[in-house]
């Protein structure tokens, strides 16, 4: 059949047209409060390293609203601390920590104000945390560690801002703080001190201070091939990180809406991950502390540790009474997108 000359035009346009419409980047959500340690997306966006996906990435401060999103099925992908998820499957929320971000290398600490000394003058005082959340585990950890019952101090629900200047006011005996509030407490309070700081061996090896990565569930199982695609971009943007840690950090705070001095702070100038406060885990590393690839991860941590460590935090919580008993850990953890990538010969 011969075309005519407007029907050659319009076929014409329409295989223009075919390639855009196969190759459309498929919409990922995903959000996080502003810290350094999750400004990867940034960086997989501004250099183009999903090109199957479109990555909207919304800072929210509130964790718990991320998630409340996720249970809404307005958000996919929530970067996080890691305590939290044997509290949300006991809430009922549809989400799986599916990695172990990074560990915090010395930007978390225990800050004492003057005249403490020890966990024992401790007793009976009021410390500044997150309840509810690392900082909490953190300080009752150190408290048992110490010989003091983690129940023997107030717990006072504050941070941040507000935590500086409680310790600042005399009404708190010591706070949980990461930076820069640490620092800034102790240059800003004569006589304060550092009790405990989460670069010592034994907090490095147990992976308390960390940050997580969730996936809702319908994301996992529905999307699972956009899941992994997800996961690739993350590692594929801290790798080109590695090799460009200047201008990496520049695109960072530019999104957080930081200085680069805070950046630097938390995630070091020269990419090797252990400059800064913060140590970020690379592809492998995160897959063998899951399990899902040979070898040991960093610090002497152990392959699969992940399912001690969620054991860990439903057991503090559980003292806590945030919730009722330790569910097994596949009620939410899932490793199986990072075993699935590396058998596929990825390895970030």
């Amino acid at each position: 059949m011969k075309l005519t000359k407007l029907q050659s035009v319009a076929a014409g346009a329409l295989m223009a047209l075919m390639p855009a419409f196969a190759q459309a980047a498929e919409d990922v959500k995903i959000s996080g409060f502003t810290w350094p340690g999750y400004g990867f997306w940034y960086i997989a966006i501004e250099k183009g390293l999903a090109p199957d996906l479109n990555i909207d990435y919304q800072a929210i401060e509130d964790p718990y609203e991320s998630f409340n999103l996720v249970a809404a099925d307005q958000m996919d992908v929530v970067s996080s601390t890691v305590e939290f998820t044997p509290v949300g499957i006991a809430s009922g929320l549809p989400i799986k920590l599916v990695a172990f971000g990074n560990l915090s290398y010395g930007t978390d600490k225990i800050v004492a104000a003057p005249g403490i000394n020890n966990a024992e003058d401790l007793v009976g005082q009021e410390v500044a945390v997150l309840e509810g959340g690392l900082a909490q585990i953190f300080v009752a950890m150190w408290l048992e560690q110490n010989g003091v019952p983690f129940d023997a101090v107030t717990y006072r629900n504050i941070i941040a801002d507000d935590a500086f200047a409680a310790m600042i006011g005399g009404s708190v005996a010591a706070s949980e703080f990461w930076e820069p509030y640490g620092a800034n407490t102790l240059k800003a309070l004569e006589g304060s001190s550092v009790l405990a700081q989460s670069r010592e061996p034994f907090w490095l090896q147990q992976g308390v201070i960390a940050d997580g990565l969730y996936m809702s569930d319908k994301f996992v199982t529905e999307r699972r091939d956009t899941a992994k695609k997800t996961l690739q971009a993350l590692y594929d943007a801290i790798a080109w990180w590695q090799e460009n840690p200047t201008e990496g950090n520049q695109i960072i705070a530019d999104g957080m809406k930081m200085s680069v001095a805070d950046v630097e702070l938390v995630l070091g100038k020269d990419g090797s991950r252990t400059d800064g406060g913060l140590y970020v885990y690379d592809f492998i590393e995160a897959a063998q502390f899951c399990g899902a690839a040979p070898g040991n991860p960093p610090f002497d941590q152990s392959n699969g540790q992940m399912t001690d460590h969620w054991n860990l935090m439903s057991e503090w919580w559980v003292k806590f009474s945030l919730i009722e008993q330790v569910s097994p850990p596949e009620t939410g953890v899932e490793c199986d997108l990072h075993r699935e990538l590396y058998e596929t010969g990825y390895r970030g």
